[in-house]
């Protein structure tokens, strides 16, 4: 998620600092990504830097307005009129917790798996649950579009465990347990992450 654009949107509405953007960025994304002060004021000082922001009046109590120039207004046209690109690997670590543990000798991969499930199934049940608890209009209308992310996610997920499952039991009968390999590792990328980076390169552009 995109700190720096998302705090030039909201400046983009009117001059603002720090503690009301952040007010006003749980407000609009229905407070599930929570920002602390400091952080908003760091991406502040950068957006100065790089002249996309620019300080305007302080009130009585102090407070320094923050105002966007035309330069932030462009990049803000350009963040929401662009696709969000995904990466072609994963920083996930539960895909990287799974494929490492498959590979160890004396892990019981399923009972992890088993475990992840119970807690991914709570997770879901507790996001429906809340999914319509929000404030009316707009505020109601941005906490249901990420809600509904969330659940989308947690639902992927569990049905990704079941895959991960079934794909466990058919490797069953084979050897994963992978010792450290004697070979020494080539520079550079290996050739999976660049094929992967290939085929990502290669969709973005069709």
């Amino acid at each position: 998620m995109s700190v720096r654009q998302s705090l030039l949107a909201i400046l983009d509405q009117g001059p603002c600092y720090g503690y009301q953007l952040r007010a006003e960025f749980d407000r609009r994304t229905g407070s599930t990504w929570p920002l602390n002060v400091g952080q908003i004021y760091n991406t502040l000082e950068r957006l100065e830097r790089d002249g996309l922001v620019e300080k305007g009046e302080v009130n009585e109590q102090g407070h320094v307005y923050y105002e966007i120039t035309d330069a932030g207004r462009a990049e803000v046209r350009e963040w929401l009129g662009s696709p969000v690109s995904r990466s072609a690997g994963t920083r996930d670590e539960l895909p990287i917790k799974l494929a490492l543990a498959a590979t160890l000798p004396g892990v019981d991969v399923e009972a992890i798996v088993q475990r992840q499930r119970k807690a991914s199934l709570a997770a879901l049940q507790e996001l429906r649950r809340v999914q319509f608890a929000g404030a009316a209009g707009g505020e109601e209308l941005a906490w249901q579009l990420v809600a509904d992310s969330l659940i989308f996610q947690a639902e992927a997920e569990v049905r990704w465990l079941d895959h991960v499952e079934s794909r466990l039991k058919r490797h069953a009968p084979q050897t994963l347990d992978l010792e450290i390999s004697t070979q020494t590792p080539r520079r550079g990328r290996p050739p999976r992450a660049e094929a992967a980076s290939a085929a990502a390169t290669s969709g973005a552009a069709s």
